[in-house]
């Protein structure tokens, strides 16, 4: 029960029950009908934002689902370029035994001297200038000759003015006796005539065999097509079209060489079934590899998660409504009852709820026109009294008027009107200059609950004096006692929006003090905080007095100027700068000095928001710092871009290094005394997701600026020795592989426990494993290096000399380390054929090798002519595109046939 001041029991309602009710209708059937719109208007929004969502989500799916099928056509068309590719230079090469072997040429042992899988998918022969088989891996007698004579690839190379690859369409190959596609190329015959034919017979399934389940699905596609747009090749899940029985029905709308989109399924596929399809034409061979994603299956996690979502939001719907329902009638009924109590219960509480407070209890005198003319003082207790320096007698029942001179009486009155008006009024009042307070800062609070104000106040001067206090701390350099880089950021979004209205530029300088961190490390930090302080005060002398200094870490200040005209004037302020910094500081410890490098941003030019110009002239400054220090420049938009090209290819070498993107060729090294493939050597590749296959010239640079070389290096070396252990379990020979290591892998790991620990991860003999070294590893010339290289002979591996003759090695150096192999850089074997001069400067390597028991290998070999010079001298190995080009790894590993000394 609420009682009035005098002990009585307040009246409950001076009308009748009904006109009670009657009031409870009134005041909340606006109510309801408010919240029952509000609840409709939820839903309705919340219904467009669902299905919204499912839209996004679902052209979120079919975007992905496109982007796979066009990254899968990219992938597949360079499996068939390379494909096609090896199968080319597999008819080259058995066009050059068959030239350079004659009669005696014999293709019966083919499929055990390549890698290529003979016995599965391809059959290989020599057809004469007749149409007779002369020689195949497929067995035949004389007896049961078929001729050939009339089949589309024999007559395509006999009619060809030039030298053609012949690629046929999936067709029964009358010598194969099943469904293949034909490969030829022209014999020449000695006359220079047509000699014939090479033939290689490839069953379709071997260019469609990768394919992905777990990508693709069951019902994914893959296909090859011609430039003509007709279908060779159709693989549907693990089905295998013909074309008696084709997969796609009717031409698909391809209407450049690469590309994506979505195929509806009747008129185009057989299944019926609608796809994403992605293509890309190779560069080569007139193909376009298309590669399709079934749509249901791609929608079908989709479709569930939405018919799901919409029965839980019906759901979410009707219990949300009847739950709205209950809370608002229950809330109507509450407020109601509520506004009843606080009618009767609010003068009382608003003027006792903060016994510490001052509270006061003022009343509206009114004129004759019944308008509010002035305030008198009701009630008040004794705390109130004192904030205005009066006892509590004396203010209770005094006019306003009377207690505020004459300076503040006005404001005073205005506030309370202001309140009465409005019937709430909280604010933080300033009345330093106000006698009748004695405080610096009250905070009021009035309410007018009924005729009457109730205010509330208290003294809060020593909580500003705190916060300003702590302001203050925040954003002021404790060392320097300049502004610091909290300042910085509230401060320059204002100086911006003043520039920008007054149409005048502004600059930042950023400032890094050069010789700084030589001073701190030698002379102890007392010593640098000694000289952050000088330098601080020599840069607020150079300024100008309406400049702002700024310490924003470290030895990092920033001038903000403001009101110039143009760049000039901030080039001034610089070029003070560094003039105030020419003398040397005089420390406790010493003398030293110190000058500075300054980058210059100018608003709005070079950036319309506080971060874009501290950023822009920090890469102005860093800049200044590349290129010799002591100076200011300008932001350079160039320069930017240029850093910002570097982090991209940087991130983007780093997530291909993450994402394992990177591939291992092998290019044979061939014996010149026995024509025999000695070793591979191992050369990284990046699968780049859209630039193809990334020559290394390419990439490794940055890796070694980086430092990424030493988790690329390690991913190569688990690479080559998973590989060699795959070969070795086919059962087959297998020659060594050399890896190329950096001198800086050298530097950052013990490159030794990393191929120890590669070698019994994958159970590979060290005697399958070679080093190779640049000249660099070797000028190291310490102990660390030496024992290093030690350990690794001492496993079995052996140490090859990497492009001998480019860096500065020495003879001692060479027989120190006890090298095994001495590889020539191409450069020399390119000069190799030009004068006498290089052939004797080549015999001198040669010899000098040889009598450090050294092997020597020449690089770059790429012509006849280069080996029968370097046979004639006496050189080991060879190694170059005119005895094979780096090629992927296969089922086996691609060691050349003894044949190839015929070649040489």
């Amino acid at each position: 029960m609420v009682t009035a001041p005098d002990g009585s029991v307040p009246s409950q309602a001076p009308w009748p029950a009904g006109l009670d009710r009657e009031r409870f209708y009134q005041y909340s059937l606006p109510f309801l009908a408010f919240w029952a719109l509000a609840v409709l208007i939820l839903s309705g929004v919340a219904w467009l934002y669902l299905l919204s969502a499912a839209d996004h989500e679902k052209r979120h799916v079919e975007m992905a689902a496109m982007r796979e099928a066009e990254i899968l056509s990219r992938s597949y068309a360079n499996h068939v370029s390379r494909t096609i590719e090896a199968i080319d230079q597999l008819t080259m090469y058995i066009r050059y035994g068959w030239k350079t072997s004659g009669d005696g040429f014999s293709l019966a042992g083919l499929g055990t001297a390549t890698s290529l899988p003979m016995q599965l998918s391809f059959y290989v022969s020599i057809i004469n200038s007749g149409g007779d088989r002369v020689t195949s891996t497929l067995p035949f007698e004389p007896a049961n000759q078929v001729n050939v004579g009339e089949e589309a690839y024999f007559l395509a190379q006999k009619n060809a003015q030039d030298d053609p690859l012949f690629i046929g369409r999936p067709r029964y190959g009358i010598l194969s006796k099943r469904t293949v596609v034909h490969f030829s190329r022209k014999l020449i015959s000695d006359t220079g005539g047509f000699g014939g034919i090479v033939l290689v017979s490839v069953a379709p399934e071997y260019f469609i065999a990768g394919y992905d389940q777990l990508t693709l699905g069951a019902n994914g596609l893959l296909a090859i097509l011609g430039n003509d747009n007709n279908v060779r090749i159709t693989r549907v899940g693990d089905r295998v079209y013909n074309p008696q029985s084709p997969a796609i029905l009717a031409p698909l709308p391809l209407e450049s060489d690469a590309g994506v989109l979505a195929v509806s399924g009747a008129p185009y596929f057989s299944d019926h079934r609608s796809r994403y399809i992605g293509w890309q034409a190779t560069d080569r061979y007139s193909m376009v590899a298309v590669a399709g994603i079934d749509q249901h299956d791609a929608l079908a996690p989709y479709l569930e998660r939405r018919s799901g979502t919409i029965k839980s939001g019906l759901l979410a719907n009707i219990i949300f409504a009847m739950l709205t329902l209950v809370a608002i009638l229950f809330y109507a009924r509450l407020s109601w009852r509520k506004r009843q109590l606080k009618e009767l219960q609010e003068t009382y509480r608003t003027a006792t709820e903060r016994g510490k407070d001052g509270f006061f209890i003022i009343r509206p005198i009114l004129n004759a026109e019944e308008k509010i003319n002035s305030f008198k003082v009701i009630d008040c207790n004794e705390q109130g009294a004192r904030l205005m320096r009066h006892r509590r007698e004396e203010v209770v029942g005094e006019n306003i008027l009377a207690l505020f001179d004459e300076k503040n009486v006005q404001q005073v009155v205005d506030l309370l009107h202001v309140a009465y008006v409005k019937r709430h009024l909280e604010r933080e009042i300033d009345v330093t200059d106000n006698r009748t307070f004695f405080p610096d800062w009250l905070h009021v609070l009035i309410n007018r609950p009924d005729g009457d104000l109730a205010v509330t106040m208290r003294d809060i001067s020593s909580t500003k004096a705190h916060v300003a206090e702590l302001e203050r701390i925040g954003n002021e350099d404790a060392l320097t006692g300049l502004p610091n880089r909290h300042w910085l950021k509230q401060y320059l979004p204002q100086a911006l929006a003043s520039a920008q209205a007054s149409r005048h530029l502004l600059a930042l300088l950023f400032i890094d003090l050069d010789g700084f961190k030589a001073v701190n490390d030698t002379m102890g930090h007392d010593a640098g905080d000694e000289l952050l302080r000088n330098a601080g005060k020599r840069l607020r002398e150079a300024v100008r007095p309406h400049d702002y200094v700024v310490r924003i870490g470290g030895d990092e200040f920033i001038v903000v100027t403001e009101n110039i005209s143009d760049k000039d004037a901030a080039a001034h302020v610089a070029q003070r700068i560094l003039h105030s910094f020419e003398a040397p500081f005089r420390l406790l410890q010493g003398v030293h000095s110190v000058g500075t490098s300054i980058g210059i941003s100018i608003f709005p030019d070079d950036g319309q928001d506080a971060d874009a110009l501290i950023n822009n002239a920090d890469m102005a400054m860093y800049a200044v710092k590349t290129s010799g220090k002591r100076d200011f420049r300008y932001f350079d938009v160039r320069f930017f871009e240029a850093i910002q090209q570097k982090y991209r290819a940087e991130a983007e070498l780093r997530h291909a290094i993450e994402h394992n993107q990177f591939v291992i060729y092998y290019q044979p090294r061939v014996s010149l005394a026995t024509g025999e493939t000695s070793s591979m050597e191992a050369l990284v590749r990046w699968a780049h997701p859209s630039r193809g296959i990334v020559e290394p010239r390419s990439f490794i640079p940055l890796a070694e600026e980086t430092g990424l070389i030493v988790e690329l290096g390690e991913q190569v070396i688990d690479s080559v020795c998973s590989q060699l252990a795959f070969w070795t379990r086919q059962g087959h020979r297998v020659v060594p592989v050399s890896i190329n290591v950096s001198a800086i892998q050298f530097a950052k790991i013990n490159i030794g426990e990393s191929l120890s620990a590669a070698l019994r991860r994958h159970d590979v003999s060290a005697q399958l494993v070679e080093i190779e070294l640049t000249e660099s590893v070797m000028m190291a010339g310490n102990e660390a290096v030496s024992s290093v290289l030690t350990a690794i002979q001492g496993m079995g591996i052996r140490l090859l000399v990497d492009d001998f003759g480019t860096g500065y090695s020495s003879l001692s150096q060479l027989q120190e380390l006890d090298f095994d192999t001495l590889k020539v850089d191409k450069a020399f074997t390119a000069r190799l054929e030009r004068s006498e001069a290089s052939k004797i400067f080549y015999k001198a390597i040669i010899t000098m090798a040889h009598s450090l028991g050294m092997k020597v290998v020449a690089e770059g070999v790429e012509t006849l002519e280069q080996v029968h010079s370097l046979k004639a001298l006496h050189c080991d190995e060879v190694q170059g595109f005119y005895i094979a080009p780096p090629m992927p790894p296969t089922e086996r590993q691609s060691v050349l046939a003894p044949a190839l000394s015929k070649m040489m």
